[in-house]
């Protein structure tokens, strides 16, 4: 029996690394691709607007197709479902570097999307479900490497731009590379399969309202994330009459206190729990905002952009953390959720744009703040992320209970 024991929760710690490695994988297509945005760009011939435009289709693909993740674990099975959805998403990686127009780039992130939104959910609700059997928490971290894996694929991708080299033969190697890495970590998941009376969700269906209510609170999270990357440097540079340099500062200053927090995040919820992590973090978001708006001088919007990043960091792995346990369906509470924040993502730096134009910046940072403290208010309803039970859990391979998470 001892033994056992000892072989299950060494199985348990390799699947958690696993999909640990599985998420910094992920994290590096998006990096990789996001710095080859200008040669990509310039082979295609659009225009900003234009490129605009076809930045909208990543959200719009993942979107259509997370819905899809659910139906398609429950069928083959959570690795397997991961291992070929991971590989289509690496693999897309090629696509939009091959645009020769404008609508070849919109048709190339339509696909790039659509595989990134699947084998997001995928891999969260084997992270909720390797969370479970744990009995600790681990999405935060699992979070913190992805954007570990993002920071590593950009500078790889900075290192190409700097080179000059062709996007086309940078995106071919680094996507044989990731999809060779993706099969080898994706062995060592768990292999979580719907019990035998368990019925299959549905291809496509709306969210439920669990998981509209908790994305509501992923949404607050995200906007306020997305608002900061995208507009700290121009609000310093504007505002505050900064030099280019230390305006950029501001989105480092986000960047690496978003990615720290992320990954020490896990200890902080095991001992204050998901509630009151939330709430604390909403409260650090909130001043940081007010320190952002309020500011004199750039070292204050410095502190307060930093502390945006520390406040909001640990919000979207509990949100998807409290989803996968919020109903019958993890993979569909899991993909609305995830929809939600994908969209907050996608119209923060537009909506921050749009209100600059009719205000200031100072105003739509305003906003932030208060969706900031959103987080303080509508914290309770991620209690279900508290509501991780220990490792007593199927063993690897043996299917899941019915109403246990579908992928």
């Amino acid at each position: 029996m001892a033994a056992d024991t000892v072989t299950t929760t060494e199985r348990l710690r390799r699947a958690r690394f696993a999909v640990a490695a599985v998420f910094c994988v992920h994290g590096a297509v998006t990096g990789s691709f996001a710095t080859r945005i200008p040669w990509i760009q310039e082979h295609a011939g659009v225009s900003a607007g234009q490129l605009g435009l076809a930045l909208a289709f990543p959200a719009l693909g993942a979107s259509l197709a997370m819905p899809l993740a659910g139906a398609i674990s429950h069928r083959f099975g959570a690795r397997t479902a991961l291992r070929g959805l991971l590989v289509l998403w690496t693999l897309s990686l090629i696509l939009p570097s091959l645009a020769p127009n404008v609508w070849g780039l919109c048709g190339a992130l339509l696909v790039y999307g659509a595989t990134a939104g699947m084998s997001d959910v995928a891999m969260n609700a084997l992270g909720v479900e390797t969370e479970t059997r744990l009995g600790r928490s681990i999405m935060s971290s699992l979070h913190g490497m992805w954007s570990v894996g993002a920071l590593i694929g950009s500078a790889a991708g900075t290192v190409a731009a700097h080179l000059g080299a062709d996007a086309r033969i940078h995106h071919l190697i680094a996507a044989l590379v990731l999809t060779a890495l993706g099969l080898v970590f994706c062995q060592g998941v768990l292999d979580v399969r719907s019990a035998p009376e368990e019925e299959a969700p549905p291809r496509f269906s709306l969210p439920p309202k669990s998981a509209l209510v908790i994305g509501a609170i992923g949404f607050c999270g995200v906007f306020a994330e997305g608002a900061s990357l995208d507009w700290s440097a121009v609000y310093l540079r504007d505002e505050l009459g900064t030099s280019a340099g230390l305006a950029a500062a501001s989105t480092t200053a986000f960047a690496l206190t978003m990615a720290v927090a992320r990954l020490v995040g896990d200890r902080v919820v095991d001992r204050f729990g998901a509630v009151r992590t939330v709430r604390v973090g909403g409260a650090v978001a909130t001043l940081g905002g007010l320190l952002v708006v309020l500011a004199p001088h750039a070292a204050v919007a410095l502190a307060g952009f930093g502390l945006l990043g520390l406040g909001v960091a640990v919000v979207v792995p509990l949100a998807f953390a409290a989803a996968g346990r919020s109903g019958p369906n993890p993979s569909q509470a899991i993909a609305g959720v995830a929809t939600i924040t994908y969209t907050s993502g996608l119209i923060a730096p537009s909506a921050i744009g749009g209100i600059a134009d009719a205000t200031s910046l100072v105003f739509s940072f305003g906003l932030v703040t208060l969706l900031a403290f959103g987080l303080v208010l509508g914290a309770g309803v991620l209690r279900n992320a508290d509501e991780g039970a220990p490792a007593a859990s199927p063993a690897d391979g043996v299917p899941a209970k019915s109403g246990g998470p579908a992928a």
